[in-house]
């Protein structure tokens, strides 16, 4: 059975016989119990596509969470290892409690900012290295002979 055809349970059913689609139907008129009719799908009907349809961007800007973590992760631990190089040569050129302190206090802070950032809080860590930064220069400058 085609299963575009509609046909009364317990109808006869033929296929492939021609239907006349003049004929008017009505309900008075007799069914002839031998009577069959196909029915054929309805056409497809495209609809066109205005070719400046935009696009939705999905690439998205900037960086994801996780990569800001590991950027400012990874800044801090450069820093570290620089201001650990400076502390060696202040140590070697002059021996002070002063330098240790200014030094020692800006790598602890390094490290500090790099726990932050591994907790997700790296807009506070970059805060707080640019901040101990600029007080660690400041405090060479002004405090250190």
């Amino acid at each position: 059975m085609d299963a575009s055809a509609r046909v009364a349970p317990g109808a006869p059913v033929v296929t492939g016989a021609p239907v006349n689609a003049e004929a008017p139907v009505s309900e008075e008129a007799p069914v002839d119990a031998g009577a069959f009719a196909t029915v054929e799908p309805p056409a497809t009907v495209e609809v066109p596509v205005p070719a400046e349809t935009p696009v939705p961007a999905e690439t998205p800007t900037g960086m994801s969470p996780r990569q800001a973590r590991l950027l400012r992760i990874a800044a801090a631990s450069v820093v570290l290892v620089a201001l650990a190089a400076v502390l060696a040569v202040r140590l070697a050129s002059r021996t002070s409690v002063l330098v240790v302190g200014v030094y020692g206090l800006a790598v602890i802070l390094c490290g500090a900012v790099i726990e932050l950032s591994r907790h997700g809080r790296t807009r506070l860590g970059t805060y707080l290295l640019g901040a101990g930064l600029a007080a660690a220069l400041a405090a060479d400058w002004l405090l250190l002979p």
